[in-house]
């Protein structure tokens, strides 16, 4: 069995076949997927998983170069936030990337998947762009 916290037979493939500048996104239980983009679908309720430990666990595997999130979360301010803005601060995020709901919307049909969580929290979306470990 595995060590690290990461559990998920389709997350951790995904993660594992990442090259640099992939994307993949994190969102909430209403975030449209595009067609041909994989979903991995985690959401079970309302709130389960939620978007931070789902967050939380997939960085514990995933070298982040750089992040993207739809600027309406700041306006918003759902509970998320906090954790983004924690997170950014220690440098686990890398450079941030604002855009328009819209235009996140347009960027994630170029990701490699969707990790569907089951957040009912408004724009608790993300973008993570993959990195390298040297």
């Amino acid at each position: 069995m595995k060590k690290t916290p990461l559990l998920n037979i389709a997350l951790s493939r995904l993660i594992a076949s990442l090259g640099h500048g992939d994307l993949v996104v994190i969102g909430d239980a209403g975030l449209p997927v595009p067609a041909g983009v994989e979903l991995i679908d985690l959401a079970l309720t309302p709130g389960v998983p939620d978007f931070v430990s789902t967050l939380k666990v997939i960085l514990s595997e995933m070298q982040v170069e750089s992040h993207v999130l739809a600027r309406e979360i700041l306006g918003a301010q759902p509970p998320a936030l906090g954790v983004l803005q924690q997170l950014d601060g220690e440098g686990a995020l890398g450079e941030r990337q604002l855009l328009s709901h819209e235009e996140f919307k347009q960027l994630t049909r170029q990701a490699r998947a969707v990790v569907r969580t089951g957040e009912c929290q408004p724009y608790s979306n993300i973008i993570l762009v993959a990195g390298v470990t040297f």
